[in-house]
């Protein structure tokens, strides 16, 4: 090991140029075509207390010598077992990037006694063509790799174009290190980093140590479908993505990418330690992100073992533990999709909205390409995410459960995200929507009062009149926001954004049955307008406030009381007596579980 605090720059017999420093658990850093050991300074400086670190010069960089003309990965792994044995290292963890991400698994493929676990940064595998080509052609147009404008070219595709500003000290540190590489060395090892990509795909299966496979959801070279599919071979294989990350994430977010690292060094040094731990989440968030499913319809998907997006749509999808936060949902064993989501490493549950019924066909039937009729992205741990779902659960397996002619998929979230849209539901063989249509509303009487309960981060939305009383949005009939009678008149004029949801209540009046009142639960964002008269109020202060029609407050009660048990229905009645209907019964035949 180093001496405490002291960076060592040195080179073993065969000419290998290293840095050592730190102490602690051996971790060897191989970095990646163009760059040199220098480059991974900043994880250096995070991880020497608690690591022994060696950055290594790989061959044709910084300070080692050239590989072979022709090299293959075994001479690059050579090269870095002689350093090992050169150090006394019996059996270290390795981290690699890009090209040192090869590297680290041929090593450890081919010696796994000498490795303990592995962490693959922005790895690449099984490019698709058209990427492979345009690698194969830069390969083969090397010149001098010293030329602006090639430079320029690879820091266009690692940063973007233009870089942004807050790229721009790391794509010079980039910058720095591509114009001082040996060419030789540069062109020798691009043309073999051109053609390797392919090279594990028959032996990640046989991988014997833990591996992290890590990239960042905007990198395009090494994409997260990529490190989803080595993660999904590898027998103790995990996948994340960081989420904005490009490339070069190393020397752009090294703090952030060097805390993923540590985090899984840490949990594979310490034997009871479990791999993964479980994110923080606020339980009561994660509740009614779970709540965002009635009796819905989901389209579930995963990266295939060739890195090809899979889905299906299902509606057997339920909560299983908050603490763990587990989930889980069915799979027909005869469905297309079977195979490729029982040997999975996750999976992610997107819970469609109103809008996303032509989708939820597309994922049902046997079309070949159903990707290719939806906008998606990548989640955190490689799964598709579905845009405009209501919720979406990115999870990793935690448990395959046979049962019958279906499969359990248990999923642990590793994140998730919700909004108030209004969800897709599924009930006896056909679409339905939990609440009163706003077509059916265009159709009721004209006195018909139609007013919402609007929320936002736990206030509701109300307006104050000048005696001092308060009155939530309403208005006679939906209406149009030019036509200021109506509800989006009302909220128009007072220049509030809302989004009506479900339907909360519908009662007639004692006195005059022909009048009816309808309001539903919906969500607003913050009003930016000085009216005074607009408030959002705390949902445990509307107790407190005057509300002049009986009727309104009693249906205030019952909103307080059923958001804090987050169990709400309908009412159904007039202003003296009724009935809550719940949102959901039991259904009497079996739902669309599993299609594939």
């Amino acid at each position: 090991m180093a001496e405490a605090g002291a960076t060592v720059r040195s080179n073993t017999a065969d000419g290998t140029g290293f840095i050592r420093a730190g102490s602690g658990a051996p971790v060897l850093l191989i970095h990646g075509v163009g760059m040199s050991a220098a480059i991974w300074q900043a994880q250096i400086a995070l991880m020497q207390d608690r690591f022994d670190l060696v950055a290594i010069d790989m061959l044709g960089h910084g300070n080692s010598p050239l590989p072979p003309e022709n090299a293959a990965l075994s001479d690059f792994a050579d090269q870095a077992l002689r350093l090992l044995d050169h150090l006394g290292f019996a059996s270290v963890s390795i981290v690699g990037h890009s090209m040192g991400a090869l590297v680290a698994l041929e090593i450890a493929l081919r010696e796994p006694s000498r490795v303990s676990s592995v962490v693959c940064l922005n790895g690449v595998f099984r490019r698709p063509e058209a990427l492979a080509q345009a690698v194969r052609e830069r390969a083969e147009a090397l010149g001098s790799n010293g030329d602006p404008s090639a430079i320029a070219a690879t820091l266009a595709r690692w940063f973007g174009d233009p870089i942004p500003a807050t790229l721009a000290d790391a794509a010079e540190t980039a910058r720095l290190a591509l114009a001082s590489v040996d060419p030789e060395g540069y062109a020798r090892t691009y043309r073999l980093f051109a053609h390797a990509d392919t090279r594990h795909v028959d032996r990640l299966a046989e991988l014997a140590a833990p591996a992290l496979f890590i990239t960042g959801s905007e990198d395009r070279n090494s994409t997260p479908a990529m490190s989803a599919a080595m993660a999904r071979l590898a027998p103790r294989g995990q996948c994340l993505v960081l989420s904005g990350e490009r490339h070069m994430m190393t020397i752009a977010s090294p703090e952030k990418v060097t805390q993923h690292i540590t985090a899984f060094l840490d949990a594979e040094k310490d034997a009871s330690a479990k791999t993964e731990t479980a994110p923080a989440f606020d339980p009561g968030e994660f509740r009614r992100a779970l709540g965002s499913f009635l009796t819905g319809v989901t389209i579930v998907t995963t990266i295939g073992a060739e890195g090809e997006p899979r889905g299906f749509t299902a509606n057997s999808f339920t909560s299983v533990s908050l603490e763990p936060p587990l989930v889980l949902v069915c799979i027909a064993k005869k469905a297309l999709g079977h195979s490729a989501f029982s040997t999975s490493k996750g999976f992610a549950i997107n819970i469609l909205s109103e809008s996303q019924k032509a989708e939820s066909g597309i994922f049902a039937s046997k079309a070949a390409d159903k990707f290719a009729a939806v906008a998606w992205k990548s989640g955190q741990t490689g799964n598709p995410l579905i845009d405009g779902s209501v919720a979406v659960f990115d999870c990793g397996m935690e448990q395959l459960v046979d049962a019958g002619d279906h499969s359990i998929l248990i999923g642990r979230v590793r994140d998730f995200t919700h909004n108030g849209a209004q969800p897709l539901g599924y009930c006896r063989g056909t679409y339905v929507t939990p609440g009163l249509s706003q077509e059916a509303l265009a159709a009721a009487p004209h006195g018909t009062e139609v007013g919402a309960i609007l929320e936002n981060e736990g206030r509701v939305l109300f307006f104050e009149t000048p005696d001092g009383f308060h009155e939530l949005p309403a208005g006679r009939g939906l209406g149009s926001p030019k036509d200021a009678r109506s509800l989006k008149g009302c909220l128009a004029a007072k220049a509030v954004d809302a989004q009506l949801g479900f339907l909360f209540a519908v009662w007639d009046d004692a006195a005059d049955p022909s009048r009816s009142h309808v309001y539903y639960r919906g969500t607003v964002t913050a009003p930016s307008s000085g009216d005074r008269q607009t408030r959002l109020v705390d949902i445990d202060h509307i107790v407190d406030l005057r509300i002049a029609d009986p009727a309104v407050r009693s249906m205030l009660t019952r909103y307080v009381r059923e958001r804090t048990e987050d169990a709400f229905g309908v009412y159904v009645g007039n202003e003296v007596e009724g009935e809550v209907r719940p949102l959901a019964r039991a259904a009497s035949s079996q739902a669309l579980t599993g299609r594939g």
